[in-house]
């Protein structure tokens, strides 16, 4: 067990996030100015002592992304100089995580990039949820623990949609979480093959599985601009899906996003708090918030006293 203090500190990404994490651990958010000069550069005082303490920074990739990520890269570099012992950046959102390879010539990848931004800034370890993809943990010389919204998300298709589900993945790539979710709670199994024709725009042409008569529950590790949910369901009751619900770990929600959901035949999309809604968002009557803050306290208590986090991949419901 780790003998020295645990301390946590925000960014103004989602604080209200962060404040729950303390209240579980029942420990103080850490005082800190973090703010900016008038030119709009960041700004960032530590306003206690942090020698020889334990630190986790909880900054998610909310809107601004850049800012919020330049907010966090700051926040470490003023732990590392303040002689903190071990900085922990918890990123419930790991922004940029969308650009993970060269699809394209002359394109960046730019997960990899601030990957080393914040390792180079002082991080000694990532503490996350959901990446958008897997190799991404890959991109860092220093540990990174990739929490699964599972824990989260499956006790309330359980509680909510107990009758003749199946479980949709929006895309190849998403199969193999849909799969894991379809056996826990014995579900069909279905894939939408699309074709995407430009960034944040798909066009879905067919259902793989069976979906006629049943409650498609379509799974995402996030939605954006909603275009891919929004046809996704469309063409789930076309082909006969008697409803369509969505479970998603991160409400990015940009753009038409809201207003695209609240037209579309779409029942309800329930999204996790790794990101705060925005004001239009939050009015959306179809959009249902579950809270993380329990599983990222308890990895964060792992963490501290170095216990194993792996028993937080369980399933306790």
């Amino acid at each position: 067990m780790a003998t020295y203090g645990l301390k946590l500190f925000a960014g103004n990404s989602n604080p209200e996030l962060a404040q729950q994490i303390c209240s579980n651990l029942e420990v103080s958010l850490g005082r800190a100015l973090v703010s900016t000069f008038s030119d709009g550069e960041i700004r960032i005082e530590i306003q206690e002592n942090v020698r020889g303490a334990d630190i986790f920074v909880v900054q998610s990739g909310a809107h601004p992304v850049n800012d919020h990520l330049m907010e966090l890269l700051v926040m470490i570099d003023a732990m590392k100089r303040a002689s903190a012992r071990r900085i922990t950046a918890v990123i419930p959102y790991y922004s940029y995580a969308r650009q993970d390879r060269k699809n394209k010539p002359r394109v960046p990848i730019t997960a990899r990039l601030v990957a080393d931004l914040i390792t180079r800034a002082g991080a000694h370890r990532i503490l996350t949820m959901d990446l958008h993809a897997g190799q991404i943990q890959g991109f860092f010389d220093i540990p990174v623990d990739n929490l699964y919204a599972s824990p989260i998300l499956l006790p309330y298709i359980r509680e909510h949609f107990n009758s003749n589900l199946v479980i949709v993945s929006p895309d190849a790539g998403g199969v193999p979480r849909a799969r894991a979710y379809a056996r826990r709670i014995q579900a069909g199994l279905a894939m939408i093959d699309k074709r995407r024709s430009d960034v944040n725009e798909a066009e879905a042409l067919n259902i793989i599985g069976e979906v006629d008569g049943k409650t498609a529950v379509v799974l995402d590790d996030m939605v954006d601009t909603a275009g891919t949910l929004v046809e996704a369901t469309r063409t789930l009751l076309e082909k006969g899906a008697r409803e369509v619900h969505a479970c998603v770990t991160h409400a990015v929600l940009s753009g038409p996003a809201v207003e695209r959901i609240e037209k579309s035949a779409l029942k309800s999309l329930v999204v996790t708090d790794t990101l705060p809604l925005r004001p239009q968002a939050a009015h959306c009557q179809k959009i249902v918030v579950v809270p993380s803050f329990k599983l990222f306290s308890a990895a964060i208590r792992n963490i501290h006293n170095e216990d194993s986090i792996s028993t937080l991949f369980e399933i306790q419901h």
